[in-house]
This record gives C-alpha cells, sequence and structure tokens, in this order.
C-alpha cells in the first residue's frame, strides 16, 4: 500500500496510474532523420536544477541495497559503471522468486531522452526512478516504508534538509536520483570530436562504418540526431527467448504489467507486447524504443530481451532486414553489405562511438 492525497492506495494502482498517464505521442513512419550533431550541455529542469551536493545525495541513493525490500539491490545492481550502465545480462535481476523479462537499458546520456523504459511510459527520469523500487519483480520497496527507513539515517536527514529544505519524501529520492543520472555523460567520442570539426578525429576505417551507418546501412534513419536516438518505437521482428514462454515467473510478470496497463486480456499474454500496452495502438505491438548508442560497446547483450549478444550479431540481425515478424517496421529491408563493410561499420560503433565513460565508483554510504 501507499499514500496518495492522504489515502492508501495498492500498490499495482499506482503503477497502473503512471503507465497510463498520456504518453508522448510520434508521427507515423517514415520521418526525415535529424542530423548528427554534438550533444549539447545536459538538461537542469527548473523543478529540478542539478547542483553538486543533489548529485551527491543521488549518487549514494542509487548506490544503496536500503533501496530494495529485502536489501540486495541498488540501482546500480542493474545499471553498472562497469558496463555502460547497464547490467551484462539478456534480461535484468530480479526480486527473489520472480522473474523480469526484458534487457536492463544502459544510462550514458539519458540526460537527454524524452521517454523513459523500453516501451516509453515515463517521460523524466523524476518519474521513471520509482518505478523500479516499487515494482514487485525488480526491488519490490515499499515507498511508505522506504521513507520510513531514510529517515532513520541521521545524514539521509541532514542531506535531504540541506539540499531540499525539508524532510525525507519519495518525490526527493527521486529527484535527487535523477540529478545524478543527468552526470552520466558520454560527450567526447571520436564521433563527436569529428563532427566538432577536428581533423583526424576519425580513422580511415571509422570513416567508412561512419559512411555505412549514413548511407547503406541505414542506421541514421532511426539512430539520427544529437543522441543518436530519433526518440520512437518500431518492430524489428527481435525473435522471443522460447524459453521464457516456459518459465511461469515469466508468465507472471507479463500477466501483472498487462493487467497493470489496463489490458483487457492480460491473461492471455505470453510475448512481450512492447510499447502496445502503453498507447492500446494495434501499430506498437512489439514496438521498443530506439535506444542512444554512445559507448553501446559496453552494454552487450542487445535488444529489448538481450537477444543479440554481441555487435556482430546486431549487424547481421539488421543486414537480413531483421525478423521474421510480419508486422516488423516496413523501413527494414536487407542491406547486401559484404563482410569488410560489416567490419568498418562495426569498428565505427564499437570505438568511434566510445570515449571517456562516466567515472562512478560506489560512494561511502552512510
Amino acid at each position: 500500500m501507499s499514500r496518495r492525497a492522504g489515502r492508501s492506495v495498492p500498490l499495482w494502482a499506482l503503477l497502473a496510474a503512471a503507465i497510463l498517464l498520456p504518453s508522448p505521442s510520434f508521427p507515423a513512419e517514415p520521418v526525415s532523420p535529424a542530423a548528427l550533431a554534438p550533444l549539447p550541455p545536459p538538461p537542469s529542469p527548473p523543478e529540478n536544477p542539478t547542483t553538486p551536493e543533489k548529485v551527491e545525495l543521488g549518487k549514494k541513493l542509487f548506490f544503496d541495497r536500503r533501496l530494495s525490500g529485502d536489501g540486495t539491490m541498488s540501482c546500480a545492481t542493474c545499471h553498472a559503471p562497469e558496463s555502460g550502465f547497464a547490467d551484462a545480462l539478456p534480461i535484468s535481476l530480479s526480486y527473489p522468486t520472480t522473474r523480469n523479462w526484458r534487457n536492463s537499458p544502459g544510462l550514458v546520456n539519458v540526460a537527454w531522452r524524452k521517454t523513459l523504459f523500453r516501451d516509453g511510459r515515463s517521460s523524466s527520469l523524476e518519474e521513471q526512478a520509482l518505478f523500479p523500487m516499487m515494482s514487485p519483480f525488480e526491488m519490490n520497496r515499499n515507498l511508505d516504508y522506504l521513507e520510513e527507513v531514510l529517515k532513520t539515517v541521521p545524514a539521509y536527514v541532514e542531506a535531504f534538509r540541506s539540499v531540499f529544505g525539508g524532510e525525507i519524501t519519495r518525490q526527493r529520492v527521486a529527484m535527487a536520483i535523477a540529478a545524478y543520472e543527468r552526470t552520466l555523460l558520454s560527450r567526447d567520442t571520436p564521433l563527436d570530436r569529428h563532427l566538432r570539426g577536428e581533423p583526424g578525429a576519425l580513422s580511415a576505417r571509422q570513416r567508412a562504418g561512419l559512411e555505412l551507418f549514413l548511407g547503406k546501412a541505414g542506421c541514421a534513419t532511426c539512430h539520427n540526431g544529437p543522441n543518436l536516438t530519433d526518440e520512437r518505437f518500431h518492430n524489428l521482428g527481435v525473435p522471443e527467448d522460447p524459453k521464457a514462454k516456459e518459465d511461469p515467473r515469466v508468465l507472471a510478470t507479463a500477466r501483472f504489467v498487462g493487467k497493470v496497463s489496463g489490458f483487457a486480456e492480460y491473461r492471455t499474454l505470453a510475448e512481450d507486447p512492447g510499447r502496445f500496452l502503453v498507447t492500446k495502438a494495434p501499430a506498437d505491438r512489439k514496438a521498443f524504443g530506439t535506444p542512444p548508442l554512445r559507448e553501446v560497446a559496453a552494454t552487450a547483450p542487445y535488444m529489448h530481451n538481450g537477444a543479440l549478444g554481441t555487435l556482430e550479431e546486431v549487424i547481421d540481425f539488421y543486414d537480413r532486414g531483421g525478423g521474421d515478424d510480419p508486422k516488423k517496421s516496413p523501413m527494414l529491408r536487407p542491406l547486401g553489405l559484404s563482410r569488410e563493410e560489416k567490419e568498418s561499420l562495426r569498428e565505427f560503433l564499437a570505438t568511434g562511438l566510445s570515449g571517456r565513460m562516466p567515472e562512478s565508483r560506489s560512494p561511502v554510504l552512510p
């Protein structure tokens, strides 16, 4: 149970309310891709301005396992610095006796994202931060109880009073974590230096890969703009894991998410419908958000369910024209890439988009 407007409401109702919030709408495919460009300074929302003190508090909370129900998981469990702030697993870790059903997305350059989660159900980092804490198959933490736990820690009480001018609340926990996440930046890759006009920023092989990225391979159709994402949702025909359909824990997770999403036929769910659960639009069935690509070499495996283990597998997947789903995006088509072209494209993705990763060692916790 949790509080809202002085009343107690079930956790599933809170999750449903958040999932059913109006979500950003996107034009039908296709659209003209935005040009690649260096990233601007990260945003600092007026309702949650970034300060060093707030970032430091958010970092501690990000690494604090007290945010989970059994004290074994923190945000960093599934978003580890050494893995591009993902977790190097096909499917994210889950609360004991449950199973997650999606791959953990990396958080590098998440400051510029317009939607969060694979299905885009959140439109701000502040809103996103509480979802995993409440989720019964992720951190499974009652937020009323979380507030009381943190209030027993004198250092946190003082930090919240100093940073926010008041007591510890779930909203302020989310604001602090969001402020920290906006500092997880990669803006100095060889591509960024090339876009700023630095001579020799890209090697000959990387330049060949960039030409393929922009041209024959068609990557920039969706991975475009300053953050290398169109912020839209596409069905790529990514295959389902056949073992997941046989796991009752995964089925329970799928049907729970369908239920709190207001999907009337949730009991029949046997696969991940993706964005469809948010919008209920048939065109969004099995569509997932386009991720940004800086530091992509660090965040394997790939796709919403970790179905593709390496960049080579990703390139081969797109070269074939995506998966076998008859309702996949019409933008997908066989590419006919040669072996040398695939190697150049991989070199660009692996090294041309890798720069100085954010340094984020686990802090000393109060």
